[in-house]
């Protein structure tokens, strides 16, 4: 935890995990909390597949996951894992053959879903595979596939349920002297989700992967998503994340991200800073900060940057960002630098220069962390 003695409103503690390794990417532990994604392309399609994956590890997907449904997908992994700049998880459902496979191919990890993996015999042959290949294991819980036996128990899928189908896997793992896994218990009510992933993070000291499954389209799954993630971290639980949208992976990256940078435990690209806008707006914010997303998403150096229509809040909100414009009179606005009035600028260049200030202070915080590390 990086304690926060002037603002300690601010301070996360996160629970204390065990770390284990998804290929190079430590995930538990004092590690920054994971991002993943996963493919929505045929697997067998690897050019589709390995675009997908490295436009993921562009927006800073740590780790992607990837269906392995059948033996031909299997082969294609291979080829697929050879490719991807990041380690791969591969996904699986049903057919523990193709955990097998997937070690055998190079996958990072294993998922596998105990309502649908089949009896610990065969459970067994997947971890053996793991250990083979140095592969760690998810053991992903999900409400809607829980084993007949707990919905007998349960009546229907509940948080205990769920964690005790998780229970009873982490025990057949370390039965058998395994213990590079990590776990989830998703559903697609945050409210089930929530109150799973507690008792839980009460129950194992295993590294938590944090999702609510199935949480739609774009804007009813990320506000889906920040509820239910957000409260869980700001708790202090959570290794790894995956957003899960009805919508391009990529999103599902830039959304995790967005969700950690507002709680401060991930620092990545620009963090902008904008008013809703209003009638006294002195310029277009909302085309204005479309434009600049756009613009400033090849920035990965963690920065702030204010966009504000009037002098109501901005030159508030500029104190604490590095770059930051205010709106102003006469077509033109304030720039401010490292949080003071530095220049005016004209509205219909203030894209242009704002930018070039980014860029310019990017550079400079590069060039300063590069001297640090090198001290």
């Amino acid at each position: 935890m990086s304690i926060n003695h002037i603002r300690p409103w601010r301070n996360i503690e996160r629970r204390k995990s065990r770390q284990i390794h998804v290929g190079n990417v430590p995930v538990g532990g004092d590690a920054p909390i994971a991002v993943q994604t996963m493919t929505n392309t045929p697997t067998t399609d690897v050019a589709a597949t390995v675009a997908q994956v490295q436009a993921a590890a562009e927006a800073g997907a740590d780790i992607v996951r990837i269906s392995v449904p059948d033996e031909a997908s299997s082969k294609a992994l291979k080829e697929i894992v050879r490719e991807s700049p990041v380690p791969i998880v591969a996904d699986i459902h049903f057919h523990y053959k193709r955990g097998i496979e997937a070690a055998e191919a190079g996958a990072a990890c294993l998922r596998i879903n105990p309502g649908n993996i089949g009896d610990e015999k065969r459970v067994a042959e997947v971890i053996k595979a793991a250990k083979d290949h140095n592969c760690s294991i998810r053991i992903g819980v999900n409400a809607g596939s829980l084993e007949k036996h707990l919905l007998d128990k349960y009546g229907e899928p509940c948080p205990a349920a769920m964690v005790e189908s998780g229970l009873d896997h982490i025990r057949i793992l370390q039965d058998h002297d395994f213990h590079e896994f990590k776990i989830s218990v998703k559903a697609s009510d945050v409210f089930m989700s929530a109150a799973a992933y507690q008792q839980l993070a009460d129950a194992t000291d295993a590294p938590i992967h944090l999702g609510i499954t199935e949480a739609g389209g774009f804007v009813s799954g990320t506000i889906k998503s920040a509820i239910g993630l957000g409260q869980l971290l700001w708790m202090g639980i959570g290794d790894t994340l995956r957003v899960s949208l009805s919508a391009d992976p990529v999103e599902e990256v830039k959304v995790g991200f967005e969700i950690l940078k507002s709680l401060g435990l991930r620092h990545r690209g620009v963090n902008i800073i904008s008013c809703p806008s209003c009638a006294r707006q002195g310029f277009d914010v909302i085309k204005t900060v479309e434009k600049l997303e756009d613009r400033l998403a090849h920035i990965h150096t963690p920065m702030s940057l204010s966009i504000i229509g009037c002098v109501v809040n901005g030159p508030g909100e500029a104190l604490m960002t590095d770059v930051g414009f205010t709106g102003g009179g006469a077509g033109a606005g304030m720039v401010y630098l490292a949080g003071k009035a530095s220049h005016k600028m004209s509205n219909d260049q203030m894209v242009e220069h704002i930018v070039e200030q980014v860029e310019r202070k990017a550079a400079e915080l590069d060039e300063a962390a590069a001297k640090e590390a090198a001290e």
